[in-house]
């Protein structure tokens, strides 16, 4: 399992249409209003043999009202059971 967490920014007075689209045809994830440059904050979490970039560009890059994206890929968490 890979955990990107990618910030969107949206065509002006787009976010929720924005938002309401990738969960519903992209892919299920927790997806957050946010302030600053971006717009959203989504937390994605992809099977291990899905190529992060590919998914970004062909599935996130292609959803109406995108204008840009920023993306981190979160690797392990620090949880007792885990250390």
């Amino acid at each position: 399992m890979k955990t990107l967490i990618v910030q969107i920014k949206c065509k002006l007075g787009q976010a929720y249409s924005v938002a309401a689209y990738v969960i519903d045809n992209v892919i299920p994830c927790q997806i957050y209003s946010i302030s600053g440059v971006y717009d959203l904050l989504a937390i994605i979490n992809l099977e291990a043999d899905v190529d992060p970039g590919v998914f970004i560009e062909k599935k996130l890059h292609a959803v109406p009202g995108i204008l840009e994206t920023n993306t981190m890929i979160a690797f392990n968490a620090f949880t007792p059971e885990k250390m």
